[in-house]
């Protein structure tokens, strides 16, 4: 684990993914050499991604700056904890990601392969690079790049609803972040003279009280990326991209880095003592709450699997916003865990929503009778995901929702509990629906299944990664406690 410097991982971890962006071109010669470039790239990134965090683990802070652009502003990278928890995330994640990519876009005979590889590993770079900043203007730099870099991934099917999706989910993101997002971002630097993060925030003393609010729902509606209602719409639009594109907006990039940006401004700008006292976040908290509830709802009328997965997703970012919210360390770090847990979840989710579809051409949930005894490894993974996701031991999704609780009830907010709770039992009845029609109802009616190995084995990886995080939750959980310093 010696053979790399802190330094030279973060350059690796953050650059792999563009070095294997501009050869997809080039190995398209050879569809296995383009095919395998990218899960060759996670792994690179992933291992770079273990040496940084192992190095945060001890005390460090693995740095890389390119240039000072600005007195106190650095064009580069320093990796926090909760950074080093993203980009293990993101890293790790890709390499099934890649490989399952390879499985559904040949299985499902998709065209334009190369410029769909392309852009994905450039999203993977954006968000490695969104993990890692240094400070809040390079996050947002790479926020935008993450945005642009995806839209292509979106639209990939060049249909009418590919098209609608698209300029919806462009004029959502960018319009937030450039209205909203980037006001607050020169604010800061304004009022502080620094945009850097710092454990236990950089605005308190330097702003007043009555501010905290606005300036918090400037950032919270400004990262659209993170789905808070009504900013999010975007989101189950997109769904008419190809699966793989799904496992990435839900788990490796997109949303992630949406509530990852909105954590670091809690943990790292406000600071979560000062939040606290202000009583700034407690609107947020309400927002969140709702969000949670009536996203779970709308979840439990949709037919389409990947339209109530979509809708599943909007509920359990906004567990991560609230964990921000209620801004007690407990709840920072169920937040920070929840980032883990969720991704490793609904990747599982999603990974078996796209098998299904390139196995069966199944993309109704009311179609699933009868089908977990012809695709049992399926079922079986999408089973686990789903019981990380309600929050079940021993899975670890029981562990990010845990410290939530805990945390709320840190703050006195103790209506959080009874929304966790319902939050739990309608995930429960929207989840386990899908498994329970395969498993337990008679076939409509019978559908040839085409095996394709490479979109089975990652769905069921991630599902034991699901329970292995129970388990060894102790290297997330020490990074998490180390985001307050």
């Amino acid at each position: 684990m010696n053979f790399m410097s802190p330094e030279t991982a973060v350059l690796v971890g953050i650059f792999a993914p563009l070095v294997v962006a501009v050869l997809t071109p080039f190995l398209a010669v050879r569809n296995n050499w383009r095919d395998i470039a990218g899960p060759v790239g996670g792994v690179i990134t992933f291992i770079a991604a273990l040496h940084v965090a192992a190095d945060v683990l001890a005390g460090g802070t693995p740095t890389w700056i390119a240039a000072q652009i600005a007195p106190g502003i650095d064009l580069g990278f320093a990796v926090t904890p909760l950074g080093a928890i993203f980009g293990l995330v993101a890293s790790g994640l890709w390499i099934l990601a890649a490989i399952y990519s390879v499985g559904y876009m040949r299985g499902n005979h998709e065209k334009h392969q190369t410029r769909f590889a392309a852009f994905y590993a450039v999203a993977v770079h954006a968000a490695m690079a969104i993990a890692w900043s240094g400070n809040l203007l390079v996050l947002f730099i790479f926020y935008e790049i993450l945005t642009f870099s995806t839209f292509p991934l979106v639209t990939h099917k060049d249909s009418k609803a590919a098209r609608d999706a698209g300029r919806l989910y462009m004029s959502i993101l960018v319009g937030t972040s450039v209205v909203l997002l980037l006001p607050a971002v020169i604010y800061v630097w304004v009022m502080t003279g620094r945009l850097d993060f710092v454990p236990g925030g950089i605005l308190a003393g330097a702003i007043p009280d009555n501010v905290v609010p606005w300036l918090l729902a400037a950032f919270a509606f400004g990262v659209g990326k993170a789905a808070l209602m009504p900013i999010h719409r975007w989101l189950p639009a997109a769904m008419v991209a190809p699966t793989p594109v799904s496992a990435l907006l839900h788990a490796v990039a997109v949303v992630k880095a949406g509530v990852f940006t909105i954590l670091m401004v809690v943990v790292y700008i406000f600071g979560t003592d000062f939040l606290q006292a202000s009583g700034g976040g407690t609107w947020l908290v309400w927002l969140a709450s709702f969000t949670i509830i009536a996203s779970s709802c709308i979840a439990i009328t949709k037919d389409d699997l990947k339209a109530r997965l979509a809708y599943s997703t909007i509920s359990q970012l906004s567990y991560i916003v609230l964990g921000a919210a209620i801004a007690t360390q407990v709840a920072a770090e169920g937040a920070a865990l929840h980032i883990v847990m969720h991704a490793a979840g609904k990747i599982t989710l999603f990974f078996v929503a796209g098998a299904i579809y390139v196995q069966a051409h199944i993309t109704k949930i009311s179609d699933l009778d009868g089908y977990g005894r012809d695709m049992p490894w399926l079922f079986g993974a999408f089973f686990l995901g789903a019981l990380s996701i309600i929050g079940i031991p021993p899975l670890g999704g029981s562990w990010s929702k845990f410290y939530l609780m805990v945390g709320a009830v840190d703050a006195g907010l103790l209506f959080v509990l009874a929304v966790l709770g319902i939050s739990s039992l309608l995930n429960i009845y929207y989840l386990l629906d899908p498994v329970a029609r395969a498993f337990f109802k008679p076939k409509h009616k019978d559908v040839k299944i085409d095996r394709h190995p490479l979109v089975v084995v990652p769905p069921v990886i991630t599902a034991v990664m699901s329970v292995l995080l129970f388990f060894f939750v102790d290297t997330f959980a020490v990074l998490a406690r180390l985001m307050s310093g």
